[in-house]
Order: C-alpha cells, then sequence, then structure tokens
C-alpha cells in the first residue's frame, strides 16, 4: 500500500531572508513530530482525501472528488449545519467530522492520500503547509494565502517535498483561454507587451468601514475559535464575519484582490513568468486600510525585464470612486471603432504592435481588436497542451498517471502569484510605493517586511513545517 519514510526531528531548510527564519523557527516549535510520509499511490488504488471546510466552495470539490471515486477519511468543518456537505454523500456517511483542522491530520494524517484546503482566506496556509510537509497532496483555493510571505513559504515547501502534489484553486487556469493568448503573444499579434490592465466588478461585500462595536451570541454549532484560527482572536458578530463577508475584513480576508487577481491576473502570469514586482504602488486609494479594505482603489506594478522580453506594468482596478462610478481603464480605440465597450471584468494587453482584449474573469477568451485586426491576423498556431481540467489534472497527478507538473497550478507556480498579488494588499497597507528585490524582499522600506508576515495566534500555525 502507502510506503512511509520516517524521519526522527522535524527538517527545516534554510530560507533565503532572514525574517523567514523566525517564521520557520515558529513553527518547528509547534511542531507534533510526524512523520514525514512518500506515498506511492497505486493507479488502481482509492486515493484516501480529506477536507478542511465542508461547505461555500468546498462543496464543489466535495463534488468532484465524490465524482472521481475519492475515499473520504476525515474533514473539519467549524459551522456544523455543513457537515452534511460530506455526510450527505453516499459512502461518506462514516467520515470522521471535526470543528478543528488540526484533528484531521493529528488522527488521519498516516491515512491521507490528499487533502482540499477551502476555508476563509486567513486559515489558508497553516492546513496546507502541514499537508506538505507531511507528505500529504494538497489543493489548495485561491489565494493560496493570505500574505506575502505565507505564500513564499509554501513554494519553498513544494521545493522541499518533491513527492507532493499540489494545486491552487485558480480554476481557469485549466482552460484553453490563457492558452491561446499565449499562442496570440508568441505569435508576435501584439508585439512586445507594455501594459496590462485588469479589472474587476468585485467587492460585492462590505469594504470601507471600521471594525464593529459589541458582540452577539455565537451559535451552538459555530467553533468560533476554531473559525479565527490564526488570526487575532475577537468577538463574533452575527452576520459581519461567518460565513461570507469576511472577505472585506484585513484581518480575514484578502479583499477584491484576493478574491479575484489569482483568477484574473493569471494569464499574466502564465504568459509572462515575470518573477517577483520590482515595485507596487497604490495609486488610488478612497480611503486609508482600517478593519476593512478600501472600497476600491487602483495598485500598479512594475515587472524587470529577463531575457529578450522587456519589462513590462501592470494596473489592478477594483471597487468604486466616492461617486459611485468603477474604476476601470479607459475604453481603447480598439473597441470605439467598433461601437463597443468594456466588459465589466477582464483584461487589456497592450503591445507594440496591437491591443488584446480578454473577457471576463477566467480568461476565458482573447481577442484581438479591433475586429478588423482579429480578421487579418487569423488563428494563432496551437503550441501548448490543453488540459483535461483543473480538478482531473490535479488528481491524475496525485495518482502517479502524469507527472506531478501536470497539475500546473502548482505551488511553485502559485506561491509567487499570489506574493505578488498580496503585494497590492500591502502597500495598500503601507500606504505608499514599495520597491523590492529579485527575491521579493521590500527594499525601500525594510520595515514594510514585517507587514508581510503575521505570527499566527498560539497554537494555531502549521503543525509541521518542512521547508
Amino acid at each position: 500500500m502507502k510506503d512511509q519514510k520516517k524521519t526522527t526531528k522535524q527538517q527545516s531548510g534554510k530560507m533565503s531572508r532572514r525574517d523567514f527564519m523566525g517564521a520557520a523557527a515558529a513553527a518547528a516549535a509547534c511542531s507534533i513530530g510526524f512523520p514525514s510520509l512518500i506515498r506511492a499511490q497505486g493507479l488502481n488504488e482509492k486515493l484516501q482525501v480529506g477536507f478542511i471546510a465542508a461547505g461555500g466552495q468546498a462543496g464543489s470539490h466535495i463534488s468532484q472528488s465524490h465524482g472521481a471515486g475519492l475515499q473520504c477519511v476525515a474533514f473539519a468543518e467549524v459551522d456544523k449545519t455543513r457537515w452534511n456537505g460530506v455526510h450527505g454523500k453516499k459512502g461518506w456517511e462514516k467520515a470522521a467530522g471535526y470543528t478543528d483542522w488540526r484533528k484531521v491530520f493529528e488522527k488521519h494524517g498516516k491515512e491521507l492520500d490528499v487533502v482540499f484546503v477551502a476555508t476563509p482566506d486567513h486559515s489558508h496556509f497553516a492546513p496546507s503547509m502541514t499537508a506538505v510537509s507531511m507528505g500529504i497532496h494538497c489543493y489548495t483555493e485561491k489565494p493560496l494565502t493570505w500574505s506575502v510571505r505565507e505564500a513564499q513559504l509554501l513554494a519553498a515547501a513544494y521545493a522541499r517535498n518533491p513527492k507532493v502534489v499540489t494545486q491552487m484553486g485558480n480554476q481557469g487556469h485549466g482552460g484553453d483561454g490563457w492558452r491561446r493568448a499565449y499562442e496570440y503573444v508568441k505569435a508576435g499579434a501584439v508585439g512586445d507587451i507594455k501594459e496590462f490592465h485588469t479589472w474587476t466588478n468585485r467587492p460585492v461585500w462590505p469594504q470601507g468601514g471600521d471594525r464593529p462595536a459589541g458582540s452577539d451570541p455565537i451559535p451552538e454549532t459555530l467553533d468560533w475559535d476554531a473559525w479565527i484560527g490564526p488570526a487575532p482572536m475577537r468577538p463574533y458578530k452575527k452576520g459581519v464575519y461567518h460565513s461570507f463577508n469576511w472577505r472585506g475584513i484585513v484581518d480575514f480576508g484578502s479583499g477584491a484582490l484576493g478574491d479575484m487577481a489569482c483568477h484574473t491576473t493569471d494569464g499574466i502570469y502564465a504568459i509572462m513568468n515575470p518573477g517577483y514586482a520590482a515595485t507596487a504602488e497604490p495609486i488610488i486609494m478612497t480611503g486609508p486600510v482600517k478593519d476593512q479594505w478600501p472600497a476600491g482603489m487602483v495598485v500598479k506594478s512594475t515587472y524587470r525585464a529577463k531575457g529578450a522580453r522587456p519589462g513590462f506594468t501592470t494596473y489592478w482596478y477594483e471597487g468604486k470612486d466616492k461617486d459611485g462610478k468603477p474604476f476601470m481603464p479607459e475604453n481603447p480605440e480598439g473597441l470605439k471603432v467598433d461601437g463597443r465597450e468594456l466588459p465589466r471584468t477582464g483584461n487589456l494587453v497592450i503591445g507594440t504592435k496591437g491591443t488584446m482584449l480578454v473577457n471576463g474573469d477566467y480568461w476565458n477568451s482573447a481577442q484581438l481588436i479591433p475586429n478588423a485586426r482579429r480578421i487579418e491576423f487569423g488563428r494563432p498556431k496551437e503550441l501548448l497542451e490543453r488540459s483535461p481540467g483543473h480538478h482531473k489534472e490535479f488528481l491524475m497527478a496525485c495518482r502517479g498517471e502524469k507527472p506531478r507538473e501536470f497539475s500546473q497550478s502548482n505551488f511553485s507556480y502559485s506561491g509567487p502569484m499570489t506574493a505578488n498579488i498580496q503585494l497590492g494588499n500591502l502597500c495598500a497597507r503601507a500606504g505608499k510605493k514599495l520597491e523590492l528585490n529579485e527575491a521579493g524582499q521590500i527594499i525601500s522600506d525594510p520595515k514594510i517586511n514585517d507587514l508581510a508576515w503575521r505570527e499566527p495566534r498560539k497554537g494555531w500555525g502549521p503543525l509541521e513545517m518542512k521547508v
């Protein structure tokens, strides 16, 4: 069945920056000393799965896993009213349920082949790091992490644990859209790319406010301590945090950037392979970051040249101004000549020889504009293999049917991507332009590096951290 390689102590690798050592040491101190598991899953063997969350977006992973024939061993869900998400699946009625994710690993770590993490943003890092460090394949929802440094640590863990398959839940990465855009770019349709403009219709939850006063009784079915997890403790308020509006709260969510940029900017990272940003600055904010993220902002980032590719600039637009007007780029001439307007979400790719419009959040379609240019150029030659589907490629790699990297939004890709995305939120918190070196360290104001990491509340960090 499953091969197990035992280790006698916690193993931690060296981080690229001195600040990382403190984070690694803190996680190592709370290690429970699980053996490091190296699984050799047979192709005809049913994968044993666990879920960290069973409601909301987790429902998609539960349905996909059940349909793919996985066997659920255990799950954690802080809200017991949502436990039927797992127990309601045929054959999974006896899966062990907990409100505390740590018990899934403490009691079932040796049984698990795969875990899916779909908690609020602030709770992604600890169970994901625990899984990877224990040799358990891990699929984590977007954004991969709540902070810049957490994302960099998960990328380091992926490199340190070569038997583990990982995936971030930016489902559009499994689609054809960014691949077609890549093929247009490689065919020279837009020339050298100078700018990406990306905009979203988020937030669709409260942002721009401050922390509410008072408290409400905690429902008997909700484990509030486990919901808070690594964040600073605060009183429960009905309808303010659980189960949705947490996205706009700085302690728990990542605002519109964290919610959508892992989808809407995915093609930028897939096409350009940019590394870490050179600069990031909030060029527009409707107000300072308080308990909630601002109601609207525009973030400008620059990226270095790499090889023959010139440097380029990205612009991220979210929310609305004080008059309720959405932050968006100006309608380009390539659409005006066709009598068209920008869609409510999407990307503009501006190059030295032309412009490409990408509709929607998931790089669903890429088209040259104006329409005459699209017709003139035709369809680019297909260069990239198409995906069988975002969940399918992950599970195929988990089973050993495909190589590890067949799961293409793995943490070596999605870790740096998430770090760059959270850098946009970090410069908003700092309220100023940040300059970074190629390793992703802030050099313009080293004190801001402290904001790139948050020490978990005692007991709620990773159970094991092998980086």
